[in-house]
Parts: structure tokens; C-alpha cells; sequence
């Protein structure tokens, strides 16, 4: 704003001191015209007849002529015996430090001057000057017309004017700043409180959260924050409970593994039992290892790498893997297409060895709730809208409605079991909910049928494409 309000005062002041050259150059040509036409045109009045004497031309001009301040109109007439011309002038003071009929070398100068117009720098100032010759004719003597101007006050009203106009704009801008500055203030206030939290939290605290006032841009960021707070403090949350889960589980079979190697003693039915104890514990353990680096992983952005898949033919696959699990009633729904547009089309757009893996987890799952000789159906099917289904069906005691919400996370079972505890550590579901929702649109569902059992869908809504 500082450069805009100087650039305008420079700008004004530029312009006027152009209007007073306009106006100085318009002047001089005014009365160097309007002599002329009265040299060419004009009478005597005491005679009546046309003017024969240059002298009494100029008197009677400048006694009919009102000039403006700053503005000289003088005549001379050349004088014989070699001395200089004589001057005649309108007898009035000019408002200037040395008039030009007072300055003696410059009226040689004006005079002496081949040229009609011109300007003369003294230190006494600038002085815009215009003459007009008087041919002399019947003996009379050389003559001139001149007209000078001293430009000095028009330019000390431009400048005075520049100044008034740097102070307003001086105190223009102090205001603006002032107003900017507590303007910008309150704006900002809000960001300053967004750094001020930010810099105040901690892995240890994620509680604090930015007042939201106002439907701004400033409201909007935050809010936004706080909603990036609360996300934060989620992630910070499960990470949290996952490492004290991972900790109690872990924890277990190395108790377990320290105390019978601590019992151990030398009979050897009794090493070898402790051995086959050991071992045990130990594939456990690396299990649940593997079962997290799995889970690790499902958080990066090429976890699932989908592929063209007959739907079909992955369902048999599944069915003829789960059936090595345990001796169950093991049936195969096939695939089912229930678009009435392309019902012989079943392939689809999925990672075929990641939801292989789910499958059989599920199939895992319900061989472990089930008793031997249940029912356990493996089966795939495709709605009208596109969405791929693949089901994993049981007729176990199904699961409870407080547990409904809980299974899918990591090391949780649920409060009531629905058969024999096993070995998993409860990352099997919270796995298979990771490669559900891994692919676009994906995700796992719990069915309970009237018939009872439970049934685990896998939902992959963008996985068939029209």
C-alpha cells in the first residue's frame, strides 16, 4: 500500500507539472497571437490609420493587455547612437525573485536569440519565453515583442499539492496498518491457537481441542484439526491396546515355556513331553507373530493386488482346501448370478490369494465352533447390483449380540465363546476384516439366519465391473 499511495502521489504530481508546461506553452502562444493579429490588423486610435511607429505599437498593446501573474509582457525598441533597445512594460510588480525587465543579460539574451521561443535557466529561476519580431519599415527602428513567464509558482503549487498528498497518504496508511494489524489479529488468532495446541500435545495427552467459532475458512481449519485430533487419538488408542493385547498374549506361552524348562528334569519321558510342550507354545507364538506382521501390513497401499478372477473356480478352490480342516458336512453352493443381464459372466476384479486366505480363515473359524458331522457351507454369489458376495456358513451355536460388535478386532473373542477355545490368539477375524476392507469398497459381515449357525460374508462391492 506504501508503494500504490507513493506511486499515486508521483503520478499527481507528474501530471500537473505536465498541465503547467501545457498551460505556459498555451499562454505564450496566446499573446504572441493576439500581437500579431493586432500588428497586422490593428489602428492607431489617435490617428486612425494602420501603426508607422513601433514604439507607439507596443505602448498602445500593452496598455489593452491584462497579464497573468508570473507573466511578463515587455517591448523593446532599438535606440540609435549604439546604445541598447528601450523597454516598455506594464509597470507592474511580478511576484518573482529578478523579473525579466529588470535582468538585463537576460533580455540581450531573449533578444539575441535567433529563435521565437525558448527557455532561459538562471539561478534566479526558470523563465519560458516567446517573442515576435517588428519588421521596422519607413526608417523606423528594430522592434520585439516578448513574453516571458516564470514557471517557479505553478510548479510550488504541484509540489505543494504532492506534499499534501504523501501526508494524507502517510496517514492513510498509518491507519490502514493499524486496522490490518488488528484485523489480521483476530484472523489469525485461531491459527495461533492451532500452534499453540499442537506444539502443547503429546503422544501422552491428545485431549486438548480448538474452540470452533463462526463458519469461516478459520472455523473450517478448525475443525478440521479437531477432527484430525480425534483420529490421532484413535490410532494412538488401538496402537496402545494392540501393544498390551500383543504384550498379555505373548506373555502366556513365555511363562509357560520358562516354567516347564524350569521343571524340566532328567527322565526322559518326561524331557521329551516338556520338548513337545515347548514346541507347541512356541509355533503359538510364532503364529501370533506372523498373524501381526500380516495385520502390519494390511496398512500399506499394496496389500491386496486384484486381479481378473473366474468366481467360480475360486469357490471350488476354497471348498477343496477347507475340507482338509476337519471332518465337517462340508457343502459347495457353487457361484450364483443373480444379474438377469449377464448371468454367465462370473469374473471379477479381486486379490484371489489374499480373500483364499479370509475363506479358509472363516472355514478355520467355524470347523473350531462346530461340532464333528455339522454342516459348514462354503459358497460365492453375485447380486444385481454388482456386488460380489463369498460366504462361509455354519450350523454352530452362532454368536452372541454382544459379541457381534467385538470379533472383528484384534485379540478379541467376545464374552462368550461359541465352542471350544483353540489356539488362535483373535487375530483370525480382525485378518480377515483387514482383506475385506483392503480391496475397494470392501467389507465383512455377520449373519445370523433364523435356522441359527452364523454366517461371515465377504462384501467386495466394486469387485464385479458391469
Amino acid at each position: 500500500m506504501a508503494v500504490a499511495l507513493a506511486a499515486v502521489a508521483a503520478t499527481t504530481r507528474s501530471i500537473l507539472l505536465r498541465d503547467v508546461d501545457h498551460r505556459v506553452e498555451r499562454l505564450l502562444a496566446q499573446e504572441t497571437g493576439e500581437f500579431t493579429a493586432f500588428f497586422e490588423r490593428g489602428v492607431d486610435p489617435s490617428t486612425g490609420t494602420r501603426f508607422r511607429d513601433p514604439e507607439r505599437l507596443l505602448r498602445v498593446f500593452l496598455e489593452r493587455q491584462y497579464a497573468d501573474p508570473g507573466e511578463e509582457l515587455i517591448g523593446l525598441v532599438g535606440r540609435t547612437g549604439g546604445r541598447g533597445p528601450a523597454q516598455l512594460t506594464q509597470g507592474r510588480e511580478i511576484p518573482v525573485r529578478l523579473p525579466l525587465h529588470r535582468d538585463a543579460d537576460a533580455r540581450a539574451a531573449v533578444l539575441a536569440s535567433p529563435h521565437r521561443s525558448g527557455t532561459l535557466d538562471r539561478p534566479e529561476g526558470e523563465i519560458r519565453w516567446a517573442k515576435v519580431r517588428v519588421v521596422p519599415g519607413g526608417g523606423s527602428p528594430e522592434a520585439a515583442f516578448v513574453v516571458a513567464f516564470h514557471p517557479e509558482r505553478e510548479r510550488e503549487e504541484a509540489d505543494t499539492v504532492f506534499q499534501i498528498l504523501l501526508a494524507i497518504s502517510a496517514v492513510a496508511l498509518l491507519l490502514t496498518c493499524g486496522i490490518g494489524w488488528a484485523v489480521a489479529g483476530r484472523i489469525l488468532a485461531p491459527v495461533r491457537l492451532v500452534t499453540t495446541t499442537a506444539a502443547q500435545l503429546t503422544e501422552q495427552d491428545l485431549t486438548r481441542r480448538i474452540p470452533v467459532r463462526g463458519h469461516d475458512d478459520i472455523a473450517a481449519l478448525a475443525g478440521t484439526f479437531n477432527a484430525m485430533l480425534d483420529r490421532l487419538e484413535r490410532a494412538f488408542a488401538a496402537q496402545r491396546q494392540f501393544v498390551d493385547d500383543a504384550g498379555h498374549e505373548l506373555r502366556t506361552p513365555i511363562t509357560i515355556v520358562r516354567g516347564h524348562l524350569e521343571l524340566m528334569g532328567d527322565d526322559p519321558a518326561e524331557r521329551e513331553e516338556t520338548v513337545r510342550l515347548v514346541t507347541d507354545e512356541l509355533d503359538r507364538m510364532s503364529r501370533i507373530v506372523e498373524d501381526l506382521l500380516l495385520l502390519a501390513k494390511s496398512e500399506r497401499p499394496d496389500f491386496v493386488t486384484p486381479g481378473p478372477v473366474r468366481l467360480a473356480e475360486l469357490t471350488a478352490d476354497v471348498y477343496v482346501k477347507a475340507r482338509t480342516l476337519g471332518e465337517r458336512d462340508w457343502v459347495l453352493d457353487g457361484h450364483t448370478d443373480l444379474r438377469p443381464d449377464r448371468p454367465d459372466d462370473d469374473l471379477v476384479h479381486l486379490d484371489e490369494q489374499r480373500v483364499t486366505q479370509a475363506m479358509v480363515q472363516l472355514a478355520q473359524n467355524a470347523v473350531q465352533h462346530t461340532v464333528q458331522g455339522a454342516r459348514i457351507t462354503v459358497g460365492s454369489r453375485t447380486l444385481a447390483d454388482s456386488t460380489t458376495e463369498l460366504y462361509v456358513a455354519d450350523t454352530g451355536p452362532g454368536v452372541q449380540p454382544q459379541d457381534a460388535e467385538v470379533i472383528f478386532e484384534r485379540f478379541r473373542r467376545g464374552t462368550a465363546r461359541r465352542g471350544a477355545r483353540g489356539s488362535g490368539a483373535g487375530l483370525g477375524l480382525a485378518i480377515v476384516r483387514a482383506i475385506a476392507e483392503g480391496h475397494p469398497g470392501g467389507r465383512v459381515e455377520l449373519r445370523s439366519p433364523e435356522s441359527g449357525g452364523a454366517t461371515f460374508v465377504l462384501v467386495l462391492e466394486r469387485a464385479t465391473t458391469p
